[in-house]
């Protein structure tokens, strides 16, 4: 098909809101996704067939073609001819691997549908209910792809009605995650079925597929798919049953419009009013309404600086239109519009509501980022939010000093376009410290881009981030401003556990600042466990703390509350033990009582009363530290499980769970993070190979008593404080 052929096919199709669909490839790693995108970019004529399966047109990084796995999503826009109307299918192809999660996450902000792959051997893996539950936690619909049904055939010799059971239980074990992690209204709605055709099986590298409407519209057997397989006429079959046909049928039959699932997705993704103007122009995808957009991913060009990748609900962009940042505070005026065809951007004159769109122009956007029209500002869209927090951190720094502008700019800029990364500059230290998800997300998205960039690093060894808190209340605790003329009354208490769990699953925000009322709010932390009365006071939640101010009617407060907030804010991000992380933490600010004069109840004044007031009150708690710990999953030989168990307990660990399937043993386990680096070439060597983990979630639990003195003087000495464990002061 001429390029220009297919261009102005998606032009036409993008106009049409109920022929668009917005879907995303997810599975565990190595089940076939980049295989499966290459053949539906094969069948909509953008690659010659013969290349699918071993273009991987969507790896566009060295990394990914060297490791053989996708690390960053890439976006293609493709039609397909469905019942005689133009489809256009905005295709996000994801990574498997769980330390490139965080791609999966954004991806699902920008999608309505996810084409879920499993292996036809393996079946449902740890990154499989992963990728379920973030799909399903933003209410994304998912349909079932079993992949690798070959294998069935050739590897394990099953007859056809052997396969029917093996698919049979595949799909009864997708339907329990479906019903575990769904949204209450969709958990019988959105089961997938063998008989409606919300399930295909294949061979994306074979590029074949069928599903029971297509055999039944065909004619093809379970018999003919294993005597043509077994009689090396896969090609044959992949004419009979295109693989790019029953998955494109799939699609565009059991997963919505942007019409239909705006209507659903909205109140979950959005917390403005939807009664409001731009409120109603979402829920309806108007293109012509004011314009709502959210940025899902940021990725630097050589060429053109920043390419954002966007979720449009409402409104249109073009060429040259003034935006607005809402994040950011700014306006950026957009310089280019595209779609996407793999790696290459084709420039349109503009995109329309409920379109996936490449944007050049909004340079200083971030990911997540809500953008809207600069004389409409509208309230922002929810946080993207991972499921798992960044447990891995390392240490930076520039061999050569001149290039430590350059580094601190090239790290801002990863942050940007990985929000899983974290960058902390600690100016007292010096200490460029940076976190991510595992191991290989830091090697690859760190350590490869900036030797890239031509910038020699010194990387530390994996730094373990810990977390301190408390499981007591504090006294009374009065901090005094250094002038003396201010005095501020705090009770540190521990945060409910529900209230905490529920900002761990994303059903409360864990970062929020609350300048007027939010009943909705209230009414959820009261449903968790917190007293209404108390909810109704609180100011801020950071880190998953929780600031209340609990005073009535108090003088001139007002004028000062806002650096009250900021000093919680950096207790939080530093706390009294080993300046770590706090969590699970509740402020209470219960009098106040300050100076008549501006000039006395300054900055200088008010801040350091608060961290001194808020860290003396966590001490005299008793605060300890919370340890990362990692559960995983050891897929083993059976007579290799002792050795597995073995290098478990000699990292602190403890089998959770194990349980035999197809002679492989599964070891269910949970391992501190301290202790699981080199997990995976000493499993390697303890299983000749033959044994491997997956991260299933990561937790925070309490340091044993025995460790706290050695791991709190052990970070102290490493950030360069005294190595003196600080101790409550006498008021």
């Amino acid at each position: 098909m001429a390029q220009k052929d297919l261009t102005a096919r998606i032009v036409e199709a993008m106009k049409y809101p109920e022929q668009i669909r917005n879907v995303a490839t997810s599975s565990h790693v190595h089940h076939g996704k980049t295989t499966l995108t290459d053949n539906l970019m094969a069948g909509a004529g953008m690659i010659a067939e013969e290349m699918a399966g071993k273009t991987m047109f969507t790896w566009y990084d060295e990394e990914e073609r060297k490791r053989q796995l996708t690390v960053y999503g890439a976006n293609v826009s493709m039609v397909h001819e469905y019942e005689g109307k133009d489809f256009l299918i905005n295709l996000v192809d994801t990574p498997g691997h769980v330390d490139f999660g965080g791609d999966v996450t954004r991806a699902m902000r920008a999608v309505d549908g996810t084409i879920v792959l499993i292996d036809a051997v393996e079946g449902i893996m740890p990154q499989t209910e992963t990728v379920f539950r973030q799909a399903l936690r933003e209410y994304v619909k998912p349909i079932l792809f079993i992949n690798k049904a070959d294998r069935l055939i050739r590897e394990l010799k099953l007859t056809p009605q052997q396969m029917q059971e093996r698919f049979e239980n595949w799909i009864r074990d997708v339907n329990f995650l479906i019903q575990k992690y769904a949204p209450d209204e969709f958990k019988d709605k959105w089961l997938v079925q063998v008989a409606d055709g919300s399930v295909a099986f294949g061979s994306a590298y074979r590029r074949w597929a069928i599903s029971i409407p297509y055999m039944k519209k065909t004619g093809i057997t379970f018999k003919d798919i294993i005597d043509l397989t077994l009689a090396e006429k896969e090609d044959e079959l992949a004419k009979r049953a295109p693989m790019h046909q029953v998955v494109l049928d799939m699609i565009i039959k059991h997963l919505p419009n942007p019409l239909e699932a705006q209507k659903y997705r909205l109140p979950r993704i959005w917390k403005g009013n939807l009664d409001s103007e731009i409120g109603k122009q979402m829920l309806i995808c108007n293109p012509n309404g004011r314009l709502a957009m959210i940025v899902t991913k940021m990725v630097a060009d050589p060429h053109v600086g920043f390419v954002a990748t966007g979720r449009i609900f409402s409104g249109k962009i073009f060429k040259g239109k003034e935006v607005y940042l809402i994040g950011q505070k700014k306006k950026e005026k957009i310089q280019t519009v595209a779609v996407y065809k793999g790696i290459q951007r084709i420039p349109v004159d503009e995109v329309l509501a409920g379109n996936i769109a490449g944007i050049v122009g909004i340079q200083d956007a971030f990911t997540g980022e809500t953008v809207c029209d600069p004389d409409y500002i509208i309230e922002p869209f929810e946080e993207i939010k991972h499921l798992f927090e960044p447990v891995v951190t390392k240490s930076i720094e520039p061999k050569n000093p001149m290039e430590l502008p350059k580094l601190v700019d090239t790290l801002k800029q990863l942050g940007r376009e990985d929000t899983t990364l974290v960058v902390k500059i600690n100016q007292e230290t010096g200490e460029y410290l940076v976190s991510g998800l595992g191991e290989l997300h830091l090697e690859i998205k760190v350590e490869h881009k900036l030797r890239d960039l031509g910038i020699d690093v010194e990387m530390s060894k994996p730094i373990v981030v810990y977390r301190e808190t408390i499981f007591e209340p504090s006294p009374e605790i009065e901090g005094k401003s250094p002038n003396k003329h201010n005095k501020l009354y705090f009770l540190v208490e521990p945060l409910e556990e529900g209230v905490y769990k529920a900002m761990l699953d994303g059903e409360i925000p864990s970062e929020i600042e609350i300048k007027k009322k939010n009943i909705e709010l209230w009414k959820k932390l009261e449903a968790v466990g917190m007293d209404y009365d108390e909810a109704k006071n609180i100011q801020v939640i950071y880190n998953k703390n929780v600031f209340l101010d609990m005073t009535k009617g108090v003088q001139f407060l007002n004028e000062v509350i806002e650096m009250v907030r900021d000093a919680f804010k950096e207790v939080c991000d530093d706390g009294p033990l080993a300046r770590e992380p706090v969590t699970k933490v509740k402020v209470k600010l219960i009098d106040v009582d300050l100076h008549e004069d501006p000039v006395h109840r300054g900055q200088g004044q008010i801040m350091p009363a608060v961290r001194w007031a808020i860290r003396q009150g966590m001490l005299r708690a008793n605060a300890t530290m919370l340890e990362p710990k990692q559960v995983i999953r050891i897929d083993v030989p059976t007579e290799l499980v002792g050795n597995v168990i073995r290098e478990v307990e000699n990292r602190r660990g403890q089998i959770l769970d194990m349980r035999e399937e197809r002679g492989a043993t599964i070891v269910s386990a949970k391992i501190p993070v301290s202790d699981i680096f080199g997990l995976d070439s000493s499993l390697k060597s303890a299983t000749s190979g033959r044994g491997f983990y997956s991260l299933v979630e990561t937790t925070f639990e309490k340091l044993p008593r025995e460790l706290f003195e050695e791991v709190v003087k052990g970070i102290r000495k490493r950030k360069g404080l005294p190595e003196e464990i600080p101790k409550p002061e006498a008021e």
